[in-house]
């Protein structure tokens, strides 16, 4: 049972990281559920604090994914229909089965943002550039931290491999 949780885990790692600069896999939960089954693995030996403060951490990365790209349209100069439209258009995205749905959604939803706000379309196109910037921002975050995991994950498993042997 061991050798299946620990197997599963590595794989939901992998997904986790993967799913940093894919928008249709939520790369930090799916590393924390990963950690979860490390977990759940009678063997391997891991306190419920790491697991709790780990989880945490991976619920404050996934709201700040969707925030950043909002807060980078304020940054280069958006207004508050350019932030919603970017975070708008950051959902969208995420479900619009073209490649990099996410990355057009989010500054095309700023760019939209800041039009219906009267903006000049100058101003509107740095303000989807800050969007963009946000983006990129959060995907660095959320890989930083995917890769985090799947280091405990490697030291964690590393010790299980003396279980087995």
């Amino acid at each position: 049972m061991d050798i299946l949780f620990v197997s599963l885990a590595a794989v939901l790692m992998i997904l986790g990281i993967l799913g940093s600069f894919l928008p249709v896999l939520p790369g930090v939960p799916l590393s924390w559920v990963g950690l979860l089954l490390l977990y759940l693995a009678p063997s391997v030996p891991i306190n419920y604090w790491v697991l709790g403060i780990s989880f945490i951490i991976a619920a404050i990365i996934y709201a700040l994914q969707l925030v950043i790209p909002a807060m980078g349209t304020k940054k280069y100069g958006g207004s508050k229909s350019g932030m919603w439209g970017a975070t708008i258009g950051l959902v969208i995205g995420i479900f619009v089965p073209i490649p990099f749905g996410i990355v057009i959604g989010a500054f095309a939803g700023a760019f939209v943002g800041e039009i219906i706000n009267k903006s000049d379309s100058k101003s509107a196109l740095r303000a989807a550039y800050g969007s963009f910037i946000g983006l990129l921002a959060s995907t660095f975050m959320e890989f930083v931290v995917a890769v985090g995991f799947l280091l405990f994950f490697s030291y964690k498993a590393w010790e299980f491999r003396e279980l087995l042997f």
